[in-house]
Protein backbone atom coordinates (compact mmCIF):
# COMPACT_ATOMS: atom_id res chain seq x y z
CA UNK A 1 0.00 0.00 0.00
CA UNK A 2 1.09 3.81 -0.97
CA UNK A 3 2.09 5.63 2.09
CA UNK A 4 -0.27 9.20 1.33
CA UNK A 5 2.19 11.49 2.62
CA UNK A 6 5.36 10.42 0.04
CA UNK A 7 5.99 12.34 -2.58
CA UNK A 8 5.92 11.37 -6.38
CA UNK A 9 9.57 10.59 -7.58
CA UNK A 10 12.14 13.29 -7.99
CA UNK A 11 10.03 15.93 -5.88
CA UNK A 12 11.32 16.66 -2.65
CA UNK A 13 10.80 18.89 0.30
CA UNK A 14 13.44 21.36 1.44
CA UNK A 15 13.91 21.23 5.00
CA UNK A 16 14.84 23.69 7.60
CA UNK A 17 18.40 24.15 7.46
CA UNK A 18 18.96 24.03 3.45
CA UNK A 19 15.53 26.10 3.13
CA UNK A 20 17.27 29.17 5.01
CA UNK A 21 20.43 28.72 3.22
CA UNK A 22 18.33 29.10 -0.61
CA UNK A 23 16.09 31.92 0.87
CA UNK A 24 19.25 33.74 2.41
CA UNK A 25 20.83 33.22 -0.83
CA UNK A 26 18.03 34.23 -2.73
CA UNK A 27 17.64 37.52 -0.76
CA UNK A 28 21.32 38.39 -2.07
CA UNK A 29 21.51 37.27 -5.41
CA UNK A 30 18.24 39.75 -5.94
CA UNK A 31 19.59 42.53 -4.09
CA UNK A 32 22.70 42.39 -6.38
CA UNK A 33 20.09 42.21 -9.29
CA UNK A 34 18.32 45.46 -8.14
CA UNK A 35 21.36 47.62 -7.41
CA UNK A 36 22.32 46.95 -10.83
CA UNK A 37 18.79 47.99 -12.12
CA UNK A 38 17.11 45.08 -12.78
CA UNK A 39 13.02 45.05 -11.86
CA UNK A 40 11.99 42.32 -9.92
CA UNK A 41 8.45 40.29 -11.67
CA UNK A 42 6.60 37.62 -10.13
CA UNK A 43 4.97 35.81 -13.28
CA UNK A 44 2.35 33.37 -12.37
CA UNK A 45 3.05 29.44 -11.90
CA UNK A 46 0.00 28.47 -14.65
CA UNK A 47 -0.73 29.73 -18.25
CA UNK A 48 -2.21 28.87 -21.04
CA UNK A 49 0.17 26.22 -22.58
CA UNK A 50 0.50 28.28 -26.42
CA UNK A 51 1.54 31.35 -24.24
CA UNK A 52 3.98 28.91 -22.27
CA UNK A 53 6.04 27.66 -25.08
CA UNK A 54 5.58 30.58 -27.43
CA UNK A 55 9.05 30.80 -29.50
CA UNK A 56 10.33 28.54 -27.12
CA UNK A 57 11.19 25.33 -29.09
CA UNK A 58 10.24 21.67 -28.92
CA UNK A 59 12.54 20.57 -26.07
CA UNK A 60 10.23 22.97 -23.42
CA UNK A 61 7.12 21.54 -24.83
CA UNK A 62 8.21 18.02 -23.70
CA UNK A 63 9.44 19.47 -20.23
CA UNK A 64 6.10 21.00 -19.35
CA UNK A 65 3.30 19.72 -17.43
CA UNK A 66 -0.09 20.03 -19.14
CA UNK A 67 -3.70 20.18 -17.61
CA UNK A 68 -7.21 21.08 -18.73
CA UNK A 69 -8.58 24.72 -17.41
CA UNK A 70 -12.06 23.53 -15.80
CA UNK A 71 -13.09 27.51 -16.11
CA UNK A 72 -12.13 27.93 -20.50
CA UNK A 73 -11.47 24.10 -21.53
CA UNK A 74 -8.30 25.61 -22.83
CA UNK A 75 -5.21 23.75 -22.46
CA UNK A 76 -2.57 25.09 -19.69
CA UNK A 77 0.91 24.43 -18.79
CA UNK A 78 2.79 24.21 -15.55
CA UNK A 79 5.55 26.49 -16.15
CA UNK A 80 9.13 24.75 -16.85
CA UNK A 81 11.28 28.17 -17.65
CA UNK A 82 10.21 31.55 -16.45
CA UNK A 83 12.46 33.19 -19.11
CA UNK A 84 9.76 33.28 -21.67
CA UNK A 85 6.78 34.56 -19.12
CA UNK A 86 9.65 37.48 -18.49
CA UNK A 87 9.72 37.68 -22.21
CA UNK A 88 5.78 38.35 -22.77
CA UNK A 89 5.96 40.63 -19.78
CA UNK A 90 8.76 42.82 -21.71
CA UNK A 91 6.38 42.45 -25.02
CA UNK A 92 3.00 42.99 -23.89
CA UNK A 93 2.79 44.54 -20.22
CA UNK A 94 5.80 46.87 -20.32
CA UNK A 95 5.76 47.73 -23.95
CA UNK A 96 9.00 50.25 -23.59
CA UNK A 97 10.80 51.14 -26.53
CA UNK A 98 14.26 51.55 -25.01
CA UNK A 99 16.16 49.27 -22.76
CA UNK A 100 14.56 47.31 -19.90
CA UNK A 101 16.00 44.50 -17.41
CA UNK A 102 14.02 41.97 -15.50
CA UNK A 103 14.76 39.37 -12.83
CA UNK A 104 12.87 37.31 -11.46
CA UNK A 105 12.82 34.04 -8.84
CA UNK A 106 10.50 31.23 -8.94
CA UNK A 107 10.13 27.53 -8.94
CA UNK A 108 9.38 25.45 -12.64
CA UNK A 109 8.00 22.24 -13.13
CA UNK A 110 9.90 19.52 -15.39
CA UNK A 111 7.72 16.22 -16.69
CA UNK A 112 11.59 14.80 -16.31
CA UNK A 113 14.43 15.16 -14.17
CA UNK A 114 17.45 16.45 -16.26
CA UNK A 115 19.49 13.65 -14.24
CA UNK A 116 19.54 11.21 -12.31
CA UNK A 117 20.18 13.41 -9.12
CA UNK A 118 18.19 16.49 -10.31
CA UNK A 119 15.09 17.19 -8.83
CA UNK A 120 12.05 18.18 -11.22
CA UNK A 121 11.14 21.35 -9.17
CA UNK A 122 14.30 23.24 -9.88
CA UNK A 123 13.99 27.08 -8.14
CA UNK A 124 15.03 29.12 -10.64
CA UNK A 125 16.43 32.30 -10.36
CA UNK A 126 17.57 35.32 -13.42
CA UNK A 127 18.00 38.04 -15.04
CA UNK A 128 17.51 39.12 -18.50
CA UNK A 129 17.74 42.39 -20.93
CA UNK A 130 15.24 43.39 -23.61
CA UNK A 131 15.79 45.83 -26.10
CA UNK A 132 19.51 45.99 -27.23
CA UNK A 133 21.44 44.14 -29.76
CA UNK A 134 24.68 44.68 -29.32
CA UNK A 135 27.42 42.13 -27.98
CA UNK A 136 27.56 44.92 -24.54
CA UNK A 137 24.48 43.74 -23.37
CA UNK A 138 26.19 40.10 -23.61
CA UNK A 139 29.04 41.06 -21.64
CA UNK A 140 26.70 42.71 -19.16
CA UNK A 141 24.33 39.56 -18.65
CA UNK A 142 27.41 37.72 -18.24
CA UNK A 143 29.50 39.21 -15.37
CA UNK A 144 25.91 39.85 -13.61
CA UNK A 145 25.98 35.64 -13.63
CA UNK A 146 29.69 35.57 -12.56
CA UNK A 147 28.65 38.12 -9.49
CA UNK A 148 25.86 35.97 -8.55
CA UNK A 149 27.75 32.90 -8.33
CA UNK A 150 30.56 34.38 -6.61
CA UNK A 151 27.66 35.39 -3.81
CA UNK A 152 27.50 31.67 -3.21
CA UNK A 153 31.59 31.62 -2.86
CA UNK A 154 31.54 29.87 -6.22
CA UNK A 155 34.72 31.14 -7.89
CA UNK A 156 37.47 29.76 -10.49
CA UNK A 157 34.56 29.46 -12.88
CA UNK A 158 35.23 27.28 -16.13
CA UNK A 159 33.12 29.49 -18.85
CA UNK A 160 32.35 27.67 -22.03
CA UNK A 161 31.13 30.26 -24.92
CA UNK A 162 29.14 29.06 -27.82
CA UNK A 163 27.44 30.68 -31.21
CA UNK A 164 23.88 28.83 -32.25
CA UNK A 165 24.11 30.86 -35.41
CA UNK A 166 27.46 29.49 -36.73
CA UNK A 167 25.69 26.33 -37.43
CA UNK A 168 22.40 28.07 -38.47
CA UNK A 169 24.67 30.03 -41.06
CA UNK A 170 26.54 26.83 -42.21
CA UNK A 171 22.92 25.13 -42.81
CA UNK A 172 21.46 28.21 -44.53
CA UNK A 173 24.76 28.84 -46.47
CA UNK A 174 24.71 24.81 -47.82
CA UNK A 175 21.06 24.94 -48.27
CA UNK A 176 20.41 22.08 -46.54
CA UNK A 177 16.56 20.65 -45.76
CA UNK A 178 14.75 20.76 -42.45
CA UNK A 179 15.03 17.10 -42.14
CA UNK A 180 19.00 17.07 -42.42
CA UNK A 181 19.67 19.73 -40.62
CA UNK A 182 17.57 17.81 -37.37
CA UNK A 183 19.50 15.28 -37.84
CA UNK A 184 23.21 16.95 -38.12
CA UNK A 185 21.68 18.93 -35.14
CA UNK A 186 21.28 15.71 -33.72
CA UNK A 187 24.32 14.15 -33.79
CA UNK A 188 26.32 17.34 -33.31
CA UNK A 189 24.51 17.43 -29.74
CA UNK A 190 25.76 14.31 -28.84
CA UNK A 191 29.04 14.54 -30.39
CA UNK A 192 28.45 11.27 -32.37
CA UNK A 193 31.54 12.25 -35.12
CA UNK A 194 31.20 8.96 -36.69
CA UNK A 195 27.50 10.07 -37.56
CA UNK A 196 28.08 13.28 -38.18
CA UNK A 197 30.63 12.14 -41.03
CA UNK A 198 27.99 9.44 -42.35
CA UNK A 199 25.57 12.18 -42.36
CA UNK A 200 27.33 14.59 -44.71
CA UNK A 201 28.86 12.56 -46.48
CA UNK A 202 26.79 13.63 -49.41
CA UNK A 203 27.33 17.42 -49.06
CA UNK A 204 29.62 19.46 -51.60
CA UNK A 205 33.51 19.69 -50.13
CA UNK A 206 33.70 22.81 -48.53
CA UNK A 207 29.80 22.42 -46.54
CA UNK A 208 31.64 18.94 -45.53
CA UNK A 209 34.46 19.89 -44.23
CA UNK A 210 32.67 22.83 -41.99
CA UNK A 211 30.21 20.57 -40.63
CA UNK A 212 32.93 18.20 -39.41
CA UNK A 213 35.71 20.58 -38.49
CA UNK A 214 32.64 21.63 -36.19
CA UNK A 215 33.52 18.88 -33.04
CA UNK A 216 37.26 20.05 -33.27
CA UNK A 217 36.51 23.44 -32.39
CA UNK A 218 36.89 23.19 -28.87
CA UNK A 219 39.39 24.77 -26.42
CA UNK A 220 40.97 27.87 -25.39
CA UNK A 221 40.33 31.60 -27.31
CA UNK A 222 42.92 30.11 -29.79
CA UNK A 223 39.84 28.15 -31.50
CA UNK A 224 38.56 31.24 -33.07
CA UNK A 225 41.89 31.58 -34.98
CA UNK A 226 41.34 28.00 -35.79
CA UNK A 227 37.60 28.67 -37.21
CA UNK A 228 38.73 31.75 -39.03
CA UNK A 229 40.91 29.43 -41.20
CA UNK A 230 38.40 25.93 -41.27
CA UNK A 231 34.84 27.70 -41.81
CA UNK A 232 33.71 29.46 -44.88
CA UNK A 233 34.81 33.23 -45.31
CA UNK A 234 30.91 34.26 -44.79
CA UNK A 235 30.19 37.25 -43.02
CA UNK A 236 27.64 35.90 -40.80
CA UNK A 237 30.32 33.70 -39.55
CA UNK A 238 33.06 36.02 -39.09
CA UNK A 239 30.33 38.39 -37.43
CA UNK A 240 29.82 35.21 -34.91
CA UNK A 241 33.64 34.74 -34.49
CA UNK A 242 34.18 38.93 -34.00
CA UNK A 243 31.51 38.23 -31.41
CA UNK A 244 33.07 35.54 -29.47
CA UNK A 245 36.13 37.04 -29.60
CA UNK A 246 35.09 40.33 -27.98
CA UNK A 247 33.33 38.97 -25.05
CA UNK A 248 36.36 36.43 -24.55
CA UNK A 249 38.78 39.48 -24.24
CA UNK A 250 36.09 40.93 -21.56
CA UNK A 251 35.15 38.11 -19.07
CA UNK A 252 39.15 36.20 -19.67
CA UNK A 253 40.17 38.11 -16.39
CA UNK A 254 36.83 37.35 -14.48
CA UNK A 255 36.88 33.45 -14.94
CA UNK A 256 39.49 30.49 -13.69
CA UNK A 257 39.24 29.01 -17.46
CA UNK A 258 37.82 30.08 -20.46
CA UNK A 259 36.77 28.04 -23.45
CA UNK A 260 35.03 28.05 -26.74
CA UNK A 261 32.93 25.51 -28.20
CA UNK A 262 31.39 25.91 -31.46
CA UNK A 263 29.59 22.61 -31.36
CA UNK A 264 27.87 23.68 -28.33
CA UNK A 265 23.98 23.97 -29.81
CA UNK A 266 21.55 23.27 -26.76
CA UNK A 267 18.88 25.62 -26.79
CA UNK A 268 19.32 25.70 -30.52
CA UNK A 269 15.70 26.24 -31.00
CA UNK A 270 15.21 29.00 -28.58
CA UNK A 271 18.34 30.73 -28.43
CA UNK A 272 19.79 33.09 -31.31
CA UNK A 273 23.44 34.07 -31.10
CA UNK A 274 26.09 33.88 -28.16
CA UNK A 275 25.46 31.24 -25.51
CA UNK A 276 27.68 30.53 -22.62
CA UNK A 277 27.30 28.17 -19.56
CA UNK A 278 29.89 28.01 -16.28
CA UNK A 279 30.86 24.97 -14.40
CA UNK A 280 32.90 24.38 -11.32
CA UNK A 281 35.54 22.08 -10.16
CA UNK A 282 34.11 18.83 -9.41
CA UNK A 283 30.89 19.26 -11.45
CA UNK A 284 29.71 17.61 -14.62
CA UNK A 285 26.59 19.52 -14.85
CA UNK A 286 26.81 23.73 -15.68
CA UNK A 287 25.60 26.11 -12.52
CA UNK A 288 24.20 28.18 -14.42
CA UNK A 289 23.21 28.59 -18.44
CA UNK A 290 22.19 31.81 -20.77
CA UNK A 291 22.61 33.19 -24.00
CA UNK A 292 21.08 35.54 -26.98
CA UNK A 293 17.16 35.04 -27.75
CA UNK A 294 16.45 37.47 -30.07
CA UNK A 295 13.53 35.31 -31.81
CA UNK A 296 11.49 35.13 -29.09
CA UNK A 297 9.89 38.82 -28.96
CA UNK A 298 9.41 38.01 -32.66
CA UNK A 299 7.08 34.93 -31.73
CA UNK A 300 5.18 37.18 -29.17
CA UNK A 301 4.87 39.47 -31.80
CA UNK A 302 7.25 42.47 -30.80
CA UNK A 303 10.72 42.02 -32.16
CA UNK A 304 13.06 42.67 -29.05
CA UNK A 305 16.69 41.93 -29.36
CA UNK A 306 17.30 39.60 -25.57
CA UNK A 307 19.95 38.00 -23.77
CA UNK A 308 19.92 36.26 -20.15
CA UNK A 309 20.90 33.79 -17.83
CA UNK A 310 19.29 31.55 -15.11
CA UNK A 311 20.26 29.88 -12.19
CA UNK A 312 18.79 26.78 -9.85
CA UNK A 313 18.85 28.17 -6.27
CA UNK A 314 19.00 24.81 -5.00
CA UNK A 315 22.62 23.78 -6.70
CA UNK A 316 23.75 27.23 -5.99
CA UNK A 317 22.89 26.62 -2.53
CA UNK A 318 24.51 23.40 -2.19
CA UNK A 319 27.75 24.73 -3.26
CA UNK A 320 27.72 27.43 -0.24
CA UNK A 321 31.38 27.32 1.57
CA UNK A 322 29.56 29.32 4.57
CA UNK A 323 26.74 28.27 5.90
CA UNK A 324 26.53 29.90 9.33
CA UNK A 325 23.74 32.46 9.83
CA UNK A 326 25.13 33.86 13.41
CA UNK A 327 24.75 31.85 16.61
CA UNK A 328 21.62 29.81 17.86
CA UNK A 329 21.21 30.97 21.14
CA UNK A 330 18.61 29.59 23.84
CA UNK A 331 16.82 32.38 25.49
CA UNK A 332 14.62 32.28 29.27
CA UNK A 333 11.35 32.93 29.09
CA UNK A 334 10.26 36.13 30.89
CA UNK A 335 8.24 38.77 29.28
CA UNK A 336 8.49 40.70 32.34
CA UNK A 337 12.36 41.34 31.98
CA UNK A 338 12.82 44.23 29.62
CA UNK A 339 17.00 44.11 29.64
CA UNK A 340 16.55 40.16 28.48
CA UNK A 341 13.99 41.50 26.04
CA UNK A 342 16.71 44.33 25.31
CA UNK A 343 19.33 41.77 25.07
CA UNK A 344 17.33 39.09 22.72
CA UNK A 345 16.57 42.25 20.38
CA UNK A 346 20.15 43.07 20.20
CA UNK A 347 21.50 39.80 19.12
CA UNK A 348 18.82 39.15 16.74
CA UNK A 349 19.55 42.54 14.95
CA UNK A 350 23.31 41.19 14.71
CA UNK A 351 22.05 38.52 13.11
CA UNK A 352 21.90 36.15 15.56
CA UNK A 353 19.14 33.26 15.83
CA UNK A 354 17.66 33.45 19.43
CA UNK A 355 15.17 31.38 20.37
CA UNK A 356 12.73 31.49 23.60
CA UNK A 357 12.57 28.64 25.90
CA UNK A 358 8.93 27.96 26.20
CA UNK A 359 7.58 26.48 29.99
CA UNK A 360 7.06 22.78 29.30
CA UNK A 361 9.40 21.51 27.04
CA UNK A 362 12.55 21.55 29.01
CA UNK A 363 13.48 17.84 28.17
CA UNK A 364 13.56 18.89 24.35
CA UNK A 365 15.60 21.29 24.54
CA UNK A 366 18.34 19.57 22.41
CA UNK A 367 15.99 19.77 19.54
CA UNK A 368 16.54 23.61 19.21
CA UNK A 369 20.45 23.18 18.39
CA UNK A 370 21.24 26.07 20.44
CA UNK A 371 25.11 25.84 21.36
CA UNK A 372 24.90 29.17 23.46
CA UNK A 373 22.44 30.75 25.61
CA UNK A 374 21.88 33.77 27.94
CA UNK A 375 22.34 34.01 31.44
CA UNK A 376 21.97 36.62 34.33
CA UNK A 377 25.45 36.94 35.20
CA UNK A 378 27.36 40.10 36.91
CA UNK A 379 24.43 41.77 36.76
CA UNK A 380 23.72 41.76 33.11
CA UNK A 381 22.48 38.94 30.68
CA UNK A 382 25.50 37.09 29.05
CA UNK A 383 26.28 34.84 26.06
CA UNK A 384 27.77 31.94 27.35
CA UNK A 385 28.31 28.13 26.18
CA UNK A 386 24.79 26.36 26.45
CA UNK A 387 25.31 23.39 29.41
CA UNK A 388 22.91 20.65 27.32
Amino acid sequence: MTQKWLLPEYIDDILPGEAWRIERLRRRVLDLFSVSGYELVIPPLVEYLDSLLTGSGHDLGLRTFKLVDQLSGRTLGLRADITPQASRIDAHLLNRKGITRLCYSGSVVHTLPSGILKTREPLQIGAEIYGHAGVESDVEIQLLMLRALALAGVDNVHLDLGHVAIFRSIIQWARIERESEAELFRVLQTKDVPALHALTEPLPAEARAALRSLPELYGGVEVLDVARRKLPNLPELASCLDTLDFLAEQLSDDVGELCVDLAELRGYHYHSGAVFAAYVPGQTDAIARGGRYDEIGKAFGRARPATGFSIDLRDLAGLQTDRSAGKRIMAPYRRDDAALQAAIQSLREAGNVVITDLPGHESNRKELGCESELVFRGGAWQVVASEQ
